[in-house]
């Protein structure tokens, strides 16, 4: 279409409109296997601006895709219209009704987000997706979302009781229960519209006769299975009044949902709430050897009555070994089973659940079918549940082209025919020699299957298919559905005929003609659908580029693999409310195009088709990038273990070779240079920069946020002061020794916080020692000067690889700095140091964590320590949540200086290094710290400490709240006993 149609259309929204390169890019996906360019993005900010979409899209013959957060598995929210994004405007939680049990929100609300608000009624909305911490009320209604809960809960559809949607003629219209009579009259001319009348008057027509009827009944998945999601619902309306005098009153919001944005625009949805469950709850994790025992336990579970009964099989479990946060929840695995099948019961009391815990694991063992049986109890249960929901991100972790691939993964049986029928469908694999991934929904039929096929071959793309089809017969034999929870979309649309049958398939198509008579709603999807193999996010024969990198990526098969590890699950579309670090930016912006997800998109996207020598040389992933605090808070909390600040690094350092190197750049990753240079006048430097005429002309030649302060230069260096130290203890008495790394931060700006940590290490009984070394390298790494920042890494590496031992580790007090021995050198140092580099990594610890291990080991005791009953607010750095944890500052001021610590639930403070600093990113840091961190340190009273480990979150406290933040070894310090 031509640009200057939808330049017209920009200036008629309130919203935005964006059709660039880019953004058309990274919308292109979702969490499926589909990829196709749209020809625009819109984000409306309101309902005038949906019906001004529509409008449009009628009058020049284009498709409106609806999309929340875009984690659709069967790519719904994929296609060539315009996709249209109401995640970041209609977010509105618009009236909770307790007494009633309803609430009223709008599409973009997420699930999670909305159960904690209505947690202080004592209410909840009942279906949980794995997604649910981004999942929104829009793409649940449409998906007909359930989750592992829905053996108590059902589906989205029992929970929507009325709709707002704006038809395809524009006008808005209220779906919900009707009397026989009001179905009556909006079919006799009571209808707002010609179209609404058209609407119910093709639905009476289909379901009064009877022969129809007769043939949805017969043709459309088995009525005992709660997830069934093929096709429109005309077997749940048909079993409604005034079709069948038993049910329940009409309600088209049964069909609306689970109709994909097919139908109409939902603006609006009053959904019905059930009260938190009461009671107590237990976990039986059970291990077997094979999965079909599961299967067959899991039928056992049912009669039991259990809230969930989930899945999880020894490849996503292997994935965990490998992710950060993941593995930490693998307390409770015993060996390495083939299968482990999550029973969750709830019972009164402990009495009852003990007693209904005992019972099933006694008839299991009877059955001979676990080989262990662990119970896990109160805070234990979450991690588990965090497991389980990061299966689908985790299986993005496997190296190579052949991936677990959404095909079969949404099949739907009923319980009794489950075991059967994986036997049957593992012949099915067995015939084509593929391997397959077994998680989720045992208790409902439902396994996620996904076999591993690599989409990049033509043999790949037709394997593809053929799984597809031979799925579809066999889910067909059992009378089963081929969507139990995901929906049909483009991946199973072309096969609803073969399940309901070819008459009942041209009733869906009369449902989609009276409601969408121009198809403008999400066109493609459950009826004329294309070829399920068409539109693939990898082309058959698609070439992998191989990069020359300065990182090793080698793990993952380079560059590129290690970007496409992104499946588009949305984990990194996180609220405040949600928390974590992941992904800051875009809590702050609510713009897709600041998500990891984005990013990944978009370096895949252009990496990949790139016709340029320099792949790197984009301004479409320099825009997508610029906003990346390279907090690392994917590397840990990103299923897949996508390390944006990784790739952030590498395409900087391949971008200059085309670009050049900024002065600004240039500036802030010589930090140590310009540093060593500005500590022979120290007081001239601070009067310069801290006066304000002076400053002015040093920031606007940075390019500097006005606002900003310049950090103070100490009176002199740490390594000069370590030259007169005398330490107390003798190291022939000492409780061991340790090197100290003096980064450059600590060096020129922390000076006291570096002597303060070698007094107190001195006070402790350790031998301290120093030894000469570079710097850490961190602002070169930060701005993708790889080349001098590898150097420096070797440099270290060689110094400290026959030094650093067990019983000599290598302490440091700056996050950002002394981390990057555990990250960045093993996978930038050349092959005959990676060894050594390893070894040092592992033996690198932040002094939190080494004080808490000493602590463990009995070296360090309270009694050093006053007794305190001061109250201190704590705050993590980024780099030492991802690849540390604050729990070990927690513990260190709590055990031994006895304060009352909270733990801020703050995820980046926003400063990120220079990020902060630098003038076009000013209000976004500053937004991103007003999110949660500003305003718990301002609630603080004056008497409260405020805690902070990284130097950078010490200066945005200071800059946004006006409060001193201090080191925890500054506090340590001062508990000490004299």
């Amino acid at each position: 279409m031509e640009q200057r149609y939808f330049e017209e259309l920009r200036n008629s929204l309130k919203g935005e409109l964006h059709f660039d390169e880019g953004t058309r890019r990274f919308y292109a996906t979702d969490a499926s296997a589909y990829r196709e360019l749209p020809e625009a993005v819109a984000i409306p900010k309101d309902t005038d601006d949906i019906k001004v979409l529509i409008d449009f899209a009628n009058t020049h013959s284009i498709g409106l895709i609806p999309r929340t957060a875009g984690t659709s598995l069967a790519g719904q929210v994929v296609g060539n219209g315009i996709v249209v994004d109401v995640s970041k405007y209609f977010n509105q939680i618009i009236e909770i009704n307790a007494d009633e049990r309803w609430v009223r929100v709008q599409p973009g609300v997420i699930r999670d987000d909305l159960n904690k608000h209505l947690m202080p009624h004592g209410m909840l909305f009942g279906p949980e997706t794995s997604t649910a911490s981004r999942a929104m009320i829009g793409g649940m209604i449409g998906n007909n979302s359930c989750g592992s809960n829905s053996i108590i809960y059902g589906s989205t559809r029992e929970h929507l009781l009325e709709a707002e949607i704006v038809l395809s003629d524009g006008y808005q219209v209220t779906l919900k229960r009707l009397s026989d009579d009001q179905f009556e009259g909006k079919c006799n001319g009571q209808a707002d519209t010609d179209r609404e009348r058209d609407i119910y008057r093709e639905v009476k027509a289909i379901l009064s006769d009877e022969t129809n009827r007769q043939r949805i009944a017969k043709e459309y998945p088995k009525s005992t299975i709660p997830r069934r999601n093929t096709g429109y619902a005309l077997d749940i309306l048909a079993n409604h009044k005034p079709f069948n005098n038993g049910g329940d009153d009409f309600n088209l919001c049964r069909l609306f949902a689970g109709s994909e944005g097919t139908l109409g625009f939902l603006v609006e949805a009053k959904l019905s709430l059930v009260p938190i469950p009461k009671g107590v709850r237990a976990l039986a994790c059970l291990h077997f050897g094979d999965i079909i025992d599961s299967l067959k336990a899991n039928v056992i579970a049912l009669k039991y009555k259990p809230t969930a009964s989930e899945l999880i099989d020894h490849y996503i479990l292997e994935c965990t070994k490998e992710n950060i946060e993941q593995r930490q929840n693998r307390f409770f695995v015993d060996g390495d089973p083939k299968v482990i099948l999550i029973v969750e019961l709830l019972r009164d009391t402990e009495e009852e659940l003990n007693e209904a815990i005992d019972a099933m694991i006694s008839e299991m063992k009877e059955a001979e079918l676990a080989y262990h049986y662990p119970v896990l109890r109160g805070e234990d249960m979450p991690k588990i549940w965090s497991l389980r929901k990061a299966g689908l991100g985790l299986l993005g972790n496997i190296p190579g082209d052949a991936k677990a691939v959404p095909v079969v993964e949404d099949t739907a049986v009923d319980t009794d025919d489950l075991p059967q029928y994986i036997e049957e469908f593992e012949a099915i694999l067995k015939e084509y020699k593929l391997t397959c991934m077994y998680y989720a929904h045992a208790g409902t039929g439902e396994l996620h299957m996904r076999p591993m096929i690599n989409l990049k071959i033509k043999e790949g793309n037709e394997m593809f298919r053929t799984i597809a089809e031979k799925s579809a017969d066999l889910v067909k034999k059992y009378n089963g559905s081929l969507s139990g929870e995901h929906g049909d979309g483009r991946l199973r649309g072309e096969f609803i005929p073969k399940m309901i049958g070819e008459e009942n398939y041209e009733l869906l198509k009369r449902i989609k003609k009276s409601w969408d008579p121009t198809n403008i709603f999400n066109p493609g999807k459950i009826v004329d659908t294309p070829p399920m193999n068409l539109f693939l996010r990898y082309e058959p024969g698609q070439d992998t580029p191989e990069l020359d990198t300065i990182f090793d990526f080698s793990k993952n098969g380079g560059f590129i693999r290690e970007v496409e590890k992104c499946n588009g699950v949305g984990t990194c579309r996180k609220s405040i409310l949600t928390g974590g670090t992941m992904c800051p930016s875009y809590m702050a912006t609510k713009d897709e195009k600041d998500t990891t997800r984005a990013r990944a998109n978009v370096l895949r996207e252009m990496l990949t088709h790139s016709k340029k020598s320099n792949r790197f040389d984009h301004e479409e992933i320099k825009e997508v990038m610029d906003l990346c605090l390279s907090c690392k808070g994917c590397k840990s909390e990103c299923p897949s273990n996508i390390d944006m600040a990784r790739y952030k690094a590498e395409f900087q350092h391949q971008y200059y070779k085309s670009n050049g190197v900024p002065f600004r750049t240039k500036m802030i990753a010589g930090f140590d240079k310009s540093s060593a240079m500005a500590a022979k006048i120290p007081g001239l430097y601070n009067f310069l920069t801290g006066f304000g005429p002076t400053a002015a002309i040093a920031k606007g030649i940075m390019g500097i946020a006005a606002k900003r302060s310049f950090p103070k230069m100490h009176k002199e260096t740490l390594r000069s002061w370590i030259q007169s130290f005398e330490p107390q203890t003798d190291p022939t008495e000492a409780k061991g020794s340790l090197y100290f790394f003096c980064d450059e931060f600590t060096n020129y700006n922390d000076t006291n916080i570096g002597i303060t940590a070698i007094h107190l290490l001195d006070r402790l009984g350790y031998e301290v020692r120093f030894v000469e070394h570079p710097e850490s390298g961190r602002t070169m790494f930060s701005k993708g000067l790889l080349e001098p920042a590898r150097k420096i890494a070797i440099r270290n590496i060689e110094i400290f690889k026959d030094i650093i031992t067990t019983e000599s580790p290598l302490i440091g007090i700056e996050p950002s700095a002394i981390l990057t021995f555990r990250d960045e050198y093993p996978d930038i140092v050349p092959e005959d140091l990676k060894a050594s580099a390893r070894n040092i990594a592992k033996q690198t610890f932040l002094i939190d964590e080494f004080l808490v291990n000493e602590m463990d080991k009995g070296n360090i005791g309270s009694d050093l320590f006053k007794v305190m009953s001061t109250k201190l607010k704590l705050h993590g750095h980024c780099h030492q949540k991802a690849l540390s944890s604050t729990n070990f500052s927690e513990l260190l001021l709590s055990s031994l200086a006895n304060y009352s610590v909270e733990v801020i639930s703050s995820g980046c403070c926003g400063m990120a290094g220079s990020f902060g600093y630098e003038k076009e990113h000013y209000n976004v840091s500053m937004k991103i710290g007003e999110l949660v961190l500003f305003p718990a340190v301002r609630e603080a009273d004056a008497d409260t400490v405020i805690a902070a480990t990284g130097t950078s979150c010490r200066q945005q406290i200071m800059d946004g709240t006006g409060r001193k933040a201090l080191h925890p070894v500054e506090i340590l310090f001062e508990a000490l006993n004299d």
